[in-house]
């Protein structure tokens, strides 16, 4: 079943949170790092990481799972 919306899709606007990156931080290249997300002070990156959720301090973090490996 379709929910059919009155208003169109260019009108109904954009929440944007921002994405907040602490100090000493690692982030390798193709990261996807999406809004309102926050890496805190000191973490890692791993190249090709989608992260979807707030990365504590210190963490080192890989793959497309958000596999927090370590503490840094």
């Amino acid at each position: 079943m379709f929910l059919i919306m009155k208003t169109p899709i260019k009108s109904q606007g954009v929440i944007q949170r921002g994405i907040t990156i602490g100090d000493d931080c690692w982030i390798g290249s193709n990261v996807t790092i999406l809004d309102g997300v926050t890496i805190d002070r000191g973490s890692v990156i791993g190249a090709g990481t989608l992260v979807t959720r707030d990365v504590p301090a210190g963490s080192v973090v890989i793959d497309k799972r958000e596999k927090r490996i370590r503490a840094r």
